[in-house]
């Protein structure tokens, strides 16, 4: 997977790939030439002691010193660069695609893990890729180099870098090894700690409140002790690596200058080729301890690009159409025999679902907790799709038409009113991009969040916090509906919208809305009975299944688990 996400997206690079590849080639063979030079200046100037051909040599070792440094830093500079655009490419990507997921596929990662993945995992590939594209080229140049080179000066102390080459190469492969699992355990520890921290931050009003303080702090330890495990496991092998190569090197090194030492008293050897061979040697290893660095990053970049492959890879259940249909005029909702089942649950959160909502008509939807109502209007805005049944809009199945279109023709206000960072008006906005002040002024009207909003300091350009913390439950609500009403659609979905209102004001709503929504069909979900009370049409709800139909009247002889749920209300308010 971590070759296929390379491949993938470094395609748009490949031209400055290969002047990095060039640049590096020069960069190694300059300093491969260095202590051949030396060696040469050495041997033929210092000891015979010509001035002129030290000078001579030592311009040479100027120039490819050089050359070696520009070609080094502009190496450098153009993989900086690549790998932070493969970076954001692969963020991209990944962001792209979790927006075409169904909240289906959402659960199925989870948030965290999502957050994570987009973030650290993408960041362990780019380093790799930095890495790589420094070392990867010039490691295996200068070991290769660096024996041909080493041999070329002396044959006889060729064994040595057979032995520690091997040596070598064998050590850090045993320790990398023992990383990889580490590594993949690290990554899912993080996305715990992500997990918990995004539920604290997000509940810490609810954890004050019930005084959950020392049980948070209890889970929060819990999982940064996991990762605080295995980050330690992971650093004490990494550790070892290090001494290791040093070792090695270092031996390597005492072996060249004794066994050297013996050849340039035999007289075999010249004393600038033992210098020339010490350095080839040395250069040797550093490649192969410079190889230890993408070694070490190699196992947490694989795990990482298995998780980053796993986003990628995975198919949203709901597609737009092979072919879009266009509906004729406003024909309302239907839900024919639909149901609905997670993959691998027991039995559905929906069992066969029929009933429609005519134009200008109002249909509430009511039932216990997990009933299944917030699920039944997600069906519509093919947030998910139905396992079986059809959901028609203007008598066309919505999975038949383009996704653009069929949100055009909805209104949604959510179970949970969310604001997005911004002003009041960009919020509006995004029900309709292109809207007048005039137009929100009214929408605001009806949502009767008018006076609230013309008390905010600067109006419709008031501040609006992430999720709208900074008003409170019931203004984050009124905001949502105005949001929904402002696209004038042909369907409105309130998903338990008016739970945070006053009795009041629920009233004062529900009568505004009246006028604006009478050409429009309207779908309400509530637990509240004083919402629905005066619907066309109210659906009862219980285990995924209807269990009554009717009006308010109707259901209070027909429907016992109606009846029990408005004498249950009427106990409370009593």
């Amino acid at each position: 997977m971590l070759l296929k996400i390379l491949m993938r997206y470094t395609r748009p690079y490949r031209g400055v790939i290969w002047l990095i590849a060039v640049l590096q080639l020069v960069s190694t063979i300059a300093s491969l030439l260095l202590p051949s030079i030396n060696a040469d200046l050495i041997d033929n100037g210092v000891v015979r002691g010509d001035t002129s051909y030290i000078l001579v040599q030592g311009g040479w070792m100027l120039l490819a010193s050089f050359v070696q440094v520009a070609s080094t830093i502009t190496a450098v500079f153009f993989g900086a660069r690549t790998a932070m655009a493969f970076g954001r490419d692969v963020r991209s990507g990944v962001f792209h695609r979790v927006s075409e997921f169904s909240s289906r596929e959402v659960a199925q990662f989870g948030a965290p893990s999502l957050i994570t993945r987009s973030t650290n995992d993408v960041q362990q590939v780019q380093m790799l890729l930095m890495m790589a594209l420094t070392l990867l080229i010039t490691a295996p140049m200068t070991m290769i180099g660096g024996v041909i080179m080493a041999v070329r000066e002396d044959v006889g102390l060729s064994w040595l870098v057979v032995v520690a080459v091997p040596i070598l190469g064998a050590s850090v492969g045993f320790i990398a090894l023992r990383m990889v699992p580490g590594f993949r355990k690290m990554q899912q520890r993080i996305d715990r700690i992500n997990e918990v921290m995004r539920e604290q931050l997000g509940g810490i009003r609810v954890i004050r409140a019930f005084v959950r303080e020392p049980f948070e702090t209890e889970r929060f330890d819990k999982a940064n002790e996991e990762l605080t495990d295995v980050a330690l496991y992971v650093g004490r092998w990494m550790a070892t690596l290090f001494p290791v190569v040093m070792l090695v090197l270092n031996a390597s090194t005492v072996a060249v200058l004794w066994f050297g030492g013996h050849r340039v008293d035999a007289g075999m050897m010249e004393i600038g080729s033992l210098t020339a061979y010490l350095s080839y040697l040395i250069q040797i290893l550093m490649a192969v301890m410079m190889s230890t660095f993408l070694i070490m990053m190699l196992p947490r970049s694989i795990v990482s690009a298995n998780r980053i492959g796993e986003v990628l890879e995975t198919e949203p259940s709901v597609l737009p159409p092979a072919k879009s249909v266009v509906s004729t005029g406003r024909q309302g909702l239907k839900f024919e025999h639909v149901s609905f089942s997670y993959p691998g649950a027991s039995q559905p959160v929906l069992a066969d679902i029929s009933f429609s909502v005519r134009p200008g008509e109002t249909v509430a939807i009511i039932g216990s907790t997990g009933a299944g109502k917030t699920t039944l209007l997600n069906l519509i805005p093919r947030l998910m799709d139905a396992t079986e049944g059809q959901v028609l809009m203007d008598n066309v199945d919505v999975r038949n038409y383009e996704p653009e279109i069929l949100w055009t023709k909805i209104g949604f206000v959510p179970q949970k009113a969310y604001l997005f960072s911004g002003t009041v008006a960009s919020n509006l906005r995004y029900g309709k991009p292109d809207a007048t002040e005039d137009e929100m002024w009214k929408a605001l009207e009806v949502a009767q969040a008018k006076d609230f909003v013309m008390a905010m300091p600067e109006g419709l350009e008031s501040a609006i916090a992430q999720g709208g913390t900074n008003v409170s439950g019931g203004q984050r609500q009124r905001l949502a509906i105005a949001r929904a009403l402002i696209r004038q659609p042909e369907l409105y979905l309130f998903d338990d919208s008016f739970s945070a209102l006053d009795v009041a004001t629920d009233a004062r709503l529900r009568q505004a809305l009246k006028p604006v929504t009478q050409a429009a069909s309207v779908l309400i979900v509530s637990q509240r009975v004083a919402t629905i009370v005066n619907a066309d049409r109210i659906i009862v709800l219980e285990d995924g299944a209807v269990v009554g139909m009717g009006s308010h009247s109707e259901l209070l002889e027909t429907s016992s688990v109606y009846q029990e749920i408005v004498e249950s209300q009427q106990q409370v308010a009593a």
